[in-house]
């Protein structure tokens, strides 16, 4: 079974009709774990980030010999800045 059976339904998608900003982040998953690369950022632009942002988090719970917490918070913007400019994009070119 493909791995598209099991992705959870965006709720802002399905009861409004509209993407929500985190609309392709499980797609952009699976395309970046068969090495599309590309084609993920073209799926969900803020996927680097994010998956960077999660290393990091991961990264402050298990050594805790140092702080991680600057750059979680400048990644966590970084991210932010890249899926409202990447969402407002995707609204004014359909």
């Amino acid at each position: 079974m493909p791995a598209e059976d099991y992705m959870l339904p965006c709720m802002n998608k399905s009861l409004f009709g509209v993407d929500c900003m985190g609309c392709g982040t499980q797609r952009a998953l699976i395309l970046l774990s068969k090495g599309e690369f590309k084609e993920a950022f073209y799926m969900f632009p803020a996927i680097y980030t994010t998956v960077l942002l999660f290393l990091f988090l991961g990264l402050h719970f298990i050594d805790k010999s140092r702080n991680y917490h600057k750059l979680i918070i400048t990644m966590a913007i970084l991210n932010a800045v890249i899926m409202v400019i990447s969402y407002i994009y995707k609204q004014t070119n359909f």
